[in-house]
């Protein structure tokens, strides 16, 4: 027996004992919005007491990805309107989300096929059990719009094996099926083909076992990361102290990944790179999600209420997709020897938790 309804662009439904939740904004490859955020919590409150309900699925409908992050587009309406308060809004209630999600009561398992990234992060990467794909891309990007990982991203990135936290956080690069199981993102691959048979198990099979040992009998082992073969030079370069010596280390490596970085560096908002790593640094010393995140709401809302990059990037990248974005300050060169403290120390308006 299937009971379904459509709140906001999510689809909740139960099926058997599944409690699904399909993020339906494909056109959008499901980006986020409040409404989507508010029927997400508003379905897994009640759940928590369904006795109907013993597994939750969380997944995107569409070909293209699970959840292509927050819908940034809004986010730059809003604050150059002057309506900060409703961005604050949102960013609480993602975030008391992405905690809801890791701390829920029934197993959660998240699906993330394909575009799985920003916001996407926030819902897969902290569920009981994280499943990519062949299709999987997944990633922290928000350096390329002159923002900082946010919806728990520093803490996925402060455990990530290594330096690639640093790496993954700054560069926004994307990250494979593979690499995300290797970086502590995803827990499991299942063929993109065998999902619909893997929701048909956990809805109906009758196993005392739990969901776990059900996903492993769909697992398959992925074509290798290619990280480990990176792991010496991001160690040796992101561990640097500051994001210019970062960038130095870079330059003197005799690596041609490793030049290709520096120049990726380069062309990002300074800004958003120092407050980035001196973010996922704080986070790997932190005691668990719910401070890490704390940590982003300070940093986050600094860049909303005081700082021009966060606008400037989402206009050059997705409003008039110039390309060409206008940071303040434009070079690392220009920034104070702790440029990461005003948004590590800013208060914002309203609590978070």
């Amino acid at each position: 027996m299937t009971d379904s309804t459509t709140a906001s662009r999510v689809v909740i439904r139960k099926e058997g004992a599944l409690g699904r939740l399909t993020l339906d904004r494909p056109e959008a490859i499901n980006a986020l919005d409040l409404g989507m955020i508010e029927a997400l919590t508003q379905a897994l409150t009640a759940w928590v007491d369904d006795s109907d309900v013993q597994i939750v699925v969380i997944d995107g409908a569409g070909e293209r990805g699970m959840c292509a992050g927050g819908d940034v587009r809004a986010l730059h309406t809003q604050i150059v309107a002057g309506r900060a308060d409703e961005t604050a809004a949102f960013f609480r209630a993602e975030y008391a989300l992405n905690a809801m999600i890791a701390e829920y009561p029934k197993p959660v398992v998240a699906l993330a096929d394909g575009i799985t990234m920003g916001g996407g992060i926030g819902l897969a990467g902290h569920a009981a059990i994280r499943i990519v794909t062949e299709r999987s891309k997944l990633a922290m990007p928000e350096t390329r719009i002159g923002f900082t990982p946010d919806v728990g991203g520093t803490w996925l990135l402060g455990r990530a094996p290594g330096r690639f936290g640093e790496y993954f956080a700054l560069t926004g690069a994307t990250m494979t099926a593979a690499d995300a199981v290797h970086l502590g993102f995803a827990d499991h691959v299942v063929p993109s083909d065998r999902l619909d048979a893997l929701r048909e198990a956990l809805a109906h099979r009758a196993d005392p076992t739990g969901p776990s040992e059900i996903v492993l009998l769909f697992d398959e082992t992925p074509e290798p990361s290619r990280l480990p073969a990176m792991r010496e030079w991001v160690d040796e370069a992101f561990s640097a102290p500051s994001v210019v010596e970062i960038v130095e280390r870079l330059r003197a490596r005799d690596e041609p990944d490793a030049g290709a970085t520096a120049d990726l560096l380069e062309s990002l908002a300074p800004t958003a790179l120092v407050v980035t790593l001196d973010a996922v640094r704080e986070a790997r010393a932190l005691s668990g999600l719910r401070a890490a995140l704390e940590g982003e709401y300070r940093r986050v809302l600094w860049f909303v209420d005081e700082h021009p990059d966060l606008v400037e990037g989402i206009r050059a990248q997705l409003v008039d997709k110039d390309r060409n974005p206008k940071w303040d300050p434009a070079t690392l060169d220009e920034l104070g020897p702790d440029a990461g403290a005003a948004a590590r120390e800013y208060t914002p308006r309203h609590p978070l938790f």
